[in-house]
């Protein structure tokens, strides 16, 4: 069925989330992409990933990097485009963790040596986190 902007048709908010994320990702690059992001931003319009957005933005935030010349201080609307993206950005980070771990069995380490590399104390919290994170990353049923 065809969607209509009216009245008449429900909000669609997952599309309004994938519209907002889409737009604070565009944002933060635009005014706080710096060296190689910033290169990309001009010459392909590609923007920077989610991780590292957030992370400009928390850094300019707190004062632990200081805004280069002609760069905009961080605004609300900047700090309200980090939030929007931290929920991707960890999406992300957790498929990065839950390869690692997948690699890490197949390379035959148990899951206490798993254990002391996450920095939990035992093998029954390994295996709980991988089961966390395969189960985060498996599409809805």
């Amino acid at each position: 069925m065809e969607q209509h902007d009216d009245a008449f048709t429900p909000p669609d908010a997952q599309r309004a989330r994938r519209l907002r994320t889409h737009e604070a990702l565009l944002r933060i690059t635009d005014r706080h992409a710096r060296g190689e992001h910033r290169t990309r931003w001009a010459d392909q319009r590609m923007p920077m990933p989610p991780a590292d957005a957030v992370r400009t933005v928390a850094d300019l935030a707190a004062g632990s990097v200081v805004p280069q010349e002609g760069e905009p201080a961080v605004d609300q609307d900047d700090l309200t485009a980090a939030l929007t993206l931290v929920p991707w950005a960890r999406e992300e980070f957790d498929q990065v963790e839950a390869g690692l771990l997948q690699m890490a069995k197949g390379r035959g380490m148990t899951w206490q040596e798993i254990a002391f590399g996450l920095g939990l104390g035992t093998s029954q919290a390994a295996r709980q986190r991988h089961e966390r994170l395969s189960r985060r990353a498996a599409p809805d049923a």
